[in-house]
């Protein structure tokens, strides 16, 4: 399945980039407001300084949330959780529920 996502690029649903900061601040018990999260700052390592644990953790969260699988060993993990914008427009496109 090919991926549509624009890395870097504005999210285009700002309630549900506000209810994903959320999400990722709760499933990760984060010290932060969710609004601080910058939607073009990486999640990983730099910017929100994600780990991969915290990753794992989050793609279930998500999964769970929105019904849908988010595999391990898909080549655009690293396009997807580049970003809360990239997770959130990859969520807008695949979501169930």
């Amino acid at each position: 399945m090919m991926n549509t996502v624009t890395p870097n690029a504005a999210p285009s649903d700002p309630a549900l980039t506000r209810e994903v900061a959320a999400l990722l601040v709760e499933a990760l018990n984060l010290e932060m407001d969710p609004a601080a999260i910058d939607p073009s700052a990486p999640l990983y390592g730099d910017g929100l300084g994600l780990d991969s644990v915290d990753i794992l953790e989050l793609a279930l969260v998500v999964s769970k949330q929105y019904g849908f699988q988010l595999r391990s060993d898909s080549e655009d993990n690293a396009t997807i959780f580049s970003s809360l914008a990239n997770l959130v427009r990859h969520i807008a496109a695949q979501r169930t529920r």
